[in-house]
């Protein structure tokens, strides 16, 4: 249903930055760019992530109420994606921890304030 998810930038370089990191641990790498996007994710896949500067020219914001999760194998890479976005200029949301019985996931902020998380659903049993 989703094809992929674009969050606002101010600094293109820094954002590349900060997803070229995530992208590596997650295994894919950067689908396109242009002098004001970037793009990653996997050709065919799952839904990818852009990040851009916004089309009007003025700075971009932050949803209030938006996060982006990404899925991750196991919980720990969970760990590993938490720790890579703060090492890159993250902030941490809610370190990456169980959450219920089944839920793994850590909550973070991107270098422009976009909230995001990592996380590894198990299967209930």
């Amino acid at each position: 249903m989703i094809g992929y998810v674009t969050l606002g930038t101010n600094d293109l370089a820094r954002a590349a930055r900060f997803y070229d990191a995530l992208a590596a641990e997650m295994g894919v790498g950067r689908l396109f760019e242009t002098e004001r996007s970037i793009a990653w994710g996997d050709p065919g896949g799952a839904p990818g992530v852009a990040v851009m500067a916004p089309f009007d020219g003025r700075p971009a914001t932050v949803g209030n109420g938006v996060m982006v999760a990404l899925e991750a194998r196991d919980p720990a890479q969970v760990d590993r994606l938490h720790a890579l976005a703060l090492a890159h200029g993250g902030i941490c949301e809610g370190p990456a921890g169980p959450r219920g019985e089944t839920y793994y996931a850590g909550y973070f902020r991107d270098p422009d304030g976009n909230k995001l998380n990592a996380f590894f659903m198990a299967v209930p049993g």
